[in-house]
Order: structure tokens, then sequence, then C-alpha cells
């Protein structure tokens, strides 16, 4: 079963913007997946990679990504958000949500998140 829905992907030029959401399946019946939530990208023949993470209203993002990416979410409607602007070509790949059940550790390890979604396809054009 997939825990999380990942939208707002799609192909832009450089220099463009996109707004990544994320909101709980249907099978988890809106349930609450966890405190700490967190955005990774994978691009083509590379590992997965930390972008951003949010909890307890603290917000991490990657340096490669710091001053153009900002991560954000909806308590109330169980969303996170990545609003991506200034993309880049090397921005390009599938880009996943996850969540977690706990403040503690390195945010920026896939093995904090015990939940993830199918990705969303993010393409910049130079």
């Amino acid at each position: 079963q997939v825990h999380l829905v990942e939208s707002g992907g799609g192909s832009v030029q450089a220099g463009g913007s996109l707004r990544l959401s994320c909101a709980p399946s249907v099978y988890t019946n809106n349930r609450n997946l966890g405190v700490l939530g967190g955005w990774f990208r994978q691009a083509p023949g590379k590992e997965r990679e930390w972008v951003a993470s949010i909890g307890g209203g603290t917000t991490y993002v990657a340096s490669s990504v710091k001053g153009r990416f900002t991560i954000s979410q909806d308590n109330a409607k169980n969303a996170l958000y990545l609003q991506m602007n200034s993309l880049r070509p090397e921005d390009t790949g599938i880009y996943y949500c996850a969540r977690g059940p706990a403040y503690g550790g390195d945010w920026s390890r896939p093995t904090l998140y015990n939940y993830w979604g199918q990705g969303t396809q993010v393409t910049v054009s130079s």
C-alpha cells in the first residue's frame, strides 16, 4: 500500500518554479503518519539524496538547494510541501516525500522515515 502521494511535478525550464505537494493516501484514512517530514530526490544513475526536512517548526535544507527550495507543512491536512524556485538542470529527478515517527537522529538519513510516496518526476531543461 502507498501511504503518501506526491503531486506537482512536471517539466520546466531553468529558472522556473514548481511546488510539490504530499498528502496521505486514502489507505491511511488521513491518520497522522509522523511528526517528521522530508523530501528526497533521485537523479538517473545516482543514489537517493536528501533535500529537506521539517519537524516541530524547524526546517533544514540541503546546501545544494539552500536559498532556492522551501519546505513547509499544513498540519490540519497532514500535508507536506516543497516550493522550488530558480530550478536548475541538476535538480532533475524523481522527488519523494516521506514521514517519520520521531525527531531524534540525523534527519537526512532515509532510515528515519518509515512512510514513503511513489515519487513525482521533475525535469528541468536548460
